[in-house]
C-alpha cells in the first residue's frame, strides 16, 4: 500500500511549520492587533500621510502589537496553563516558548527600526508606546495602576502617526487625550472575560479592585469620553455625524453588556471598545478636522 502523505518526512516538517505559525497568529492576539493596525492606517491617511508613510507607520504599529501580544501570552503561560486555557497557544504547546521568545525580540526590534525611518520625535512616541506596553505584561497588570500602560500607549499612537509626518508637527492635544481614554476604556472591557482565571492565578490589577459591574461602567464612561473629545476638540461646531457617533459610544457599550449576560466569556465589552475607537477614527477622518 503506498504510504500515505501525511507520513512522508516532508510533509511532517510542513505540518509543524504551519502549526507554529498558526500558533503564532493566535498568541499575537489577532483582533485587537487587526484594529489597531486598520486604526493607525486609517489616522495616518486622514492627517496627510502619503501610501509610503502610511505603509511605514502601520507596519511600526503592527510591529509593536506583535511584539505586546507574544510577550503577554509568554508571560502568562504559566497562569493559563493553570486554569486550563487551552485557546492560549504557548500555554497549550502548539508553539514552543522560545519560538514565541524568539518573535517577540524580532518584533520589538522591528518596531524601533521601522520608526526611525520617519524622525526622532516619532521614534521616540513609538517607543515610548511599545515600552508602556511592555510594562503592563509585566510588572503593571496585577497593580491598582494597571490602566496607565493602556492610556500611555494609546495615547503615544497617534502622537506617533501625526509626528511622523514631514517637519515632526506636534500632535493635537485633545487627539493625545482622546485616545488615552480610549485605551483606558479597552482596558477595563478588555480583562472581564478574565476575571474568574484572574483571580484563581492572582491578577489584580484595577478593574479587579473595581469589579465587574465597576469596570463596565469605567470602560464605557472612558469610551463616552473619548468620543466626545474626538467630537468637540476639532476647531469649529461638531457635526451631525459627530453627534450620532456620540450616541453610538452610548449604545454600543449597552448592547455589548446585554450580549455578554448570555457568554460565559464576556468578550462583547472588548469588542465593542475596539468598534467605538474604529467608528470614532472613520468619523474622525471624514471630517477632514485632525491637524
Amino acid at each position: 500500500m503506498a504510504p500515505s502523505v501525511a507520513r512522508l518526512p516532508g510533509n511532517d516538517q510542513t505540518s509543524v511549520m504551519s502549526s507554529t505559525v498558526l500558533g503564532l497568529v493566535r498568541a499575537s492576539h489577532p483582533e485587537p492587533t487587526t484594529a489597531v493596525t486598520a486604526v493607525t492606517a486609517l489616522l495616518a491617511a486622514g492627517v496627510g500621510h502619503s501610501p509610503g508613510g502610511i505603509a511605514v507607520v502601520s507596519l511600526t504599529v503592527a510591529a509593536s502589537q506583535f511584539a505586546v501580544g507574544w510577550t503577554n501570552d509568554l508571560l502568562d503561560a504559566d497562569r493559563d496553563a493553570l486554569v486550563g486555557r487551552t485557546d492560549k497557544p504557548v500555554a497549550a504547546g502548539m508553539v514552543g516558548r522560545r519560538t514565541v521568545a524568539v518573535a517577540a525580540v524580532l518584533a520589538g526590534g522591528a518596531t524601533v527600526t521601522l520608526a526611525l525611518t520617519t524622525n526622532p520625535v516619532a521614534a521616540l512616541w513609538a517607543v515610548l508606546g511599545l515600552l508602556s506596553a511592555l510594562l503592563y505584561d509585566w510588572p503593571l497588570k496585577s497593580t491598582s495602576i494597571s490602566v496607565l500602560p493602556y492610556a500611555v500607549s494609546f495615547g503615544a499612537l497617534p502622537a506617533f502617526v501625526v509626528s511622523a509626518l514631514p517637519g515632526a508637527p506636534l500632535p493635537p492635544a485633545w487627539l493625545v487625550a482622546a485616545a488615552a481614554m480610549l485605551g483606558a476604556g479597552a482596558h477595563f472591557a478588555n480583562v472581564l472575560p478574565d476575571f474568574v482565571d484572574d483571580a484563581r492565578t492572582g491578577v489584580h490589577g484595577l478593574p479587579h479592585r473595581l469589579g465587574s459591574a465597576g469596570s463596565r461602567v469605567a470602560g464605557a464612561g472612558l469610551l463616552i469620553a473619548a468620543t466626545v473629545t474626538l467630537v468637540l476638540g476639532p476647531p469649529g461646531p461638531p457635526s451631525g455625524v459627530g453627534l450620532a457617533a456620540i450616541a453610538a459610544a452610548v449604545v454600543i457599550p449597552a448592547l455589548a453588556w446585554y450580549a455578554d449576560r448570555a457568554g460565559t466569556r464576556p468578550v462583547a465589552a472588548f469588542r465593542a471598545a475596539m468598534l467605538v475607537a474604529l467608528i470614532d477614527v472613520v468619523l474622525l477622518v471624514a471630517s477632514g478636522r485632525l491637524v
